[in-house]
């Protein structure tokens, strides 16, 4: 089921992508369930916007494809490496993505997300599944000078715009078989399959789990591999995995 949320004459909304039409939900699925109202919207009415906002907390892990340690000269850590972006980094698809003043260079890294469905604390990695309410694609923005510079990644990958979500909440995915590409202005510059992750997504939930509690509506984004690079105000960046469709953003200047 292919669940997304959207704006329609000022109102925003939930629905069910069903072919080139949305069945519009009672509320938000998380905590209302799935009854319709009875509704069909075009897509083409609509305008997609980030499939979720997370209550409290987006987390990412970095390093999690072998071959991106190694392009950023660094070592591919023994466990789940994490760190966490703000609420308000996020945006939907087709938003803009804001190079801030203060930066030089922003990279692009795309990546699968996980959308967590339920309070999660301790969870077992044979139990990763019941806390997963679906998948989306996300674009972990990133200003890579001031990474450097800071020591540290909070200002560099939690600024407002640096975590594009979308275009949609698939609950019924594979990771095992899908494949991820990334296009700067539609010239491929990542591709690989997501099973070249070091960390599993249930190894990641029950590392993250076993550290703080994870809330209905927050993400996990797994990593990103290698072929990351820079862009600049007019660039289109699009996001493609195969079952979750295209996150398709462009970049202008702050």
């Amino acid at each position: 089921m292919r669940i997304a949320r959207f704006s329609h004459q000022d109102t925003i909304r939930y629905g069910i992508v069903d072919d080139a039409d949305l069945v519009v939900l009672d509320g938000d699925p998380m905590f209302a369930g799935f009854d319709t109202t009875g509704e069909r919207v075009p897509l083409s009415e609509v305008t997609l916007l980030a499939p979720v906002i997370p209550r409290s907390k987006i987390v990412c892990v970095g390093r999690n494809y072998r071959a991106h340690a190694e392009e950023l000269g660094n070592e591919v850590p023994a466990e789940p490496m994490l760190f966490l972006k703000p609420n308000t980094s996020v945006i939907g698809p087709g938003d803009a993505i804001v190079r801030p003043k203060q930066s030089q260079f922003t990279s692009f890294e795309g990546e699968l997300a996980v959308v967590i469905g339920s309070i999660a604390k301790n969870v077992a990695v044979e139990r990763a599944a019941e806390v997963i309410f679906g998948y989306t694609i996300a674009n972990d923005i990133t200003a890579r000078d001031l990474q450097k510079i800071d020591g540290q990644w909070a200002r560099a990958k939690g600024f407002d715009t640096f975590c594009p979500l979308g275009p949609a909440i698939e609950t019924d995915f594979d990771v095992a078989s899908a494949t991820l590409v990334t296009r700067l202005n539609g010239e491929v510059a990542q591709r690989a399959p997501l099973s070249d992750m070091i960390h599993s997504v249930a190894d990641i939930i029950a590392y993250a789990s076993a550290a703080f509690t994870l809330l209905p509506g927050d993400v996990i984004l797994t990593g990103t591999p290698s072929g990351v690079g820079a862009f600049v105000a007019g660039d289109t960046i699009d996001v493609e995995i195969s079952g979750l469709g295209t996150l398709r953003n462009s970049a202008r200047n702050g």
